[in-house]
C-alpha cells in the first residue's frame, strides 16, 4: 500500500509514502557519476547521471524504492499484486530486471519525453535478484515538472500511460483510477454545494461529502489527487516541503487501521520528498515525524562509491522549555 505524487511549487518536488508491514533497512542512498552500474542482461554502465533516493542496499547495490537523478527526473515503484507479470527474456529487447528498473532510466534520461523513448524497447524480465529476494510485482510512475507517466508490466504486455494527474496508488490498474476519479468530479473546497443541509453554516468543508475516506488505494488515489489539486503554498522551499508532506499525512497509513491478509499491521514505514530542481531528499519515519534531509551535491557526484545515510529512526523532539 503506497501513494506517490508530484507538485510544482517554484521548484518541482517529488515523492510517497511507503506503506508496508515492516521494514528492509532502507537507506538514503546516492549514486554518483562513475559508480558501476551492473544489470543482469545488459553491459555495465560505468559513466551515467548521479541520482539520490531510498533503497536497501544488498552486496553494494541500491535497490531503489523512489529516486531522483540530478537533472530532475523521478521515478519510484508501488506495489502492484496479482496484476504485475514479468515475461521471460526477448531477443532484440533491452531485457532490465524490475530491481534494476529505476537505475536503468535514471542513469541514462533528463526528461520523461527521453524515458518514454527508452521504454520502446525494454522487456521487465523475469529474473530475481537471489532466491532470498523474489521479484516485487510493481507498477511505476515517472515524472519531471512537465509531467507523468505510468508503466504497467502484465500479461497482456508493456504498458505506458500518460499520467495527467501526477498521482500513483496501487491496484487497480491505472486506467481504472483515472476512469474511477471522474465519480468525484463534484467535490469542491468550499461550502456552496450545501446549502440545503440544515446549519450547514455551522460547518466547513461540506463541499467535500462523498471524499472517501477509508485507506484502499482507489480511496487514496482520489484523495491524493483532491489534496494536490487544491494545494495551496507560497512557493518557498520550506512552506513546499511542509505542504508535500501535509498532502502525504492525508494519505498515511496509521498503525492499526489495516491489517493484511497475514495477520500483519500496514504502516507508513517512511514518507519522502525530494526538490528534484536541487537534489535535497526530505525524509520521515514512522516513529520520527521531524523532517531530515540529505543533498546529493554535497556528496562527491564524481565519486565511484555510493553514499549510503541510514535513516533515523527514534522520534526527535525539539524540548521548547527543558534546559
Amino acid at each position: 500500500m503506497c501513494t506517490a505524487l508530484n507538485l510544482n511549487t517554484h521548484n518541482h518536488y517529488f515523492g510517497r509514502n511507503l506503506d508496508l508491514d515492516r521494514s528492509y533497512n532502507e537507506e538514503v542512498c546516492v549514486t554518483p557519476r562513475n559508480f558501476k552500474l551492473e544489470f543482469r542482461q545488459k553491459e555495465a554502465i560505468f559513466e551515467h547521471y548521479a541520482m539520490i533516493g531510498m533503497a536497501t542496499v544488498v552486496n553494494s547495490i541500491p535497490l531503489y524504492y523512489d529516486a531522483a537523478n540530478e537533472y530532475g527526473l523521478c521515478m519510484a515503484g508501488l506495489n502492484f499484486p496479482n496484476n504485475a507479470f514479468y515475461p521471460q527474456y526477448q531477443d532484440g529487447k533491452d531485457n532490465i530486471t524490475p530491481f534494476e528498473f529505476i537505475p536503468w532510466i535514471l542513469a541514462q534520461c533528463k526528461t520523461v519525453n527521453e524515458a518514454m523513448a527508452l521504454l520502446k524497447n525494454i522487456n521487465l524480465v523475469n529474473i530475481q535478484f537471489s532466491k532470498h529476494l523474489p521479484l516485487s510485482p510493481l507498477h511505476w510512475i515517472i515524472s519531471d515538472r512537465n509531467g507523468s507517466v505510468t508503466v504497467e508490466s502484465t500479461k497482456d504486455g508493456l504498458h505506458i500511460y500518460e499520467n495527467p494527474i501526477g498521482v500513483l496508488t496501487n491496484n487497480p490498474p491505472f486506467p481504472y483510477h483515472l476512469e474511477n476519479l471522474k465519480k468525484y468530479n463534484n467535490l469542491r473546497v468550499d461550502n456552496k454545494q450545501a446549502k440545503d443541509i440544515p446549519d450547514s453554516h455551522y460547518c466547513m468543508g461540506l463541499g467535500a461529502v462523498g471524499l472517501p475516506g477509508d485507506v484502499s488505494s482507489m480511496s487514496r488515489f482520489v484523495r491524493a489527487a483532491f489534496g494536490k489539486e487544491n494545494s495551496v503554498c507560497d512557493g518557498s522551499e520550506l512552506a513546499s516541503v511542509s505542504q508535500f508532506f501535509h498532502l502525504l499525512s492525508f494519505v498515511e497509513m496509521p498503525r492499526g487501521v489495516c491489517v493484511t491478509d497475514g495477520g500483519h499491521l500496514d504502516i507508513t514505514v517512511y514518507s519522502s520528498c525530494v526538490n528534484a530542481d536541487k537534489g535535497i531528499y526530505y525524509y520521515t519515519t514512522y516513529n520520527n515525524r521531524q523532517i531530515t534531509c540529505v543533498d546529493m551535491h554535497k556528496t562527491d557526484l564524481n565519486s565511484d562509491k555510493i553514499s549510503r545515510y541510514p535513516l533515523i529512526l527514534e522520534q526527535q523532539i525539539n524540548r521548547q522549555n527543558s534546559h
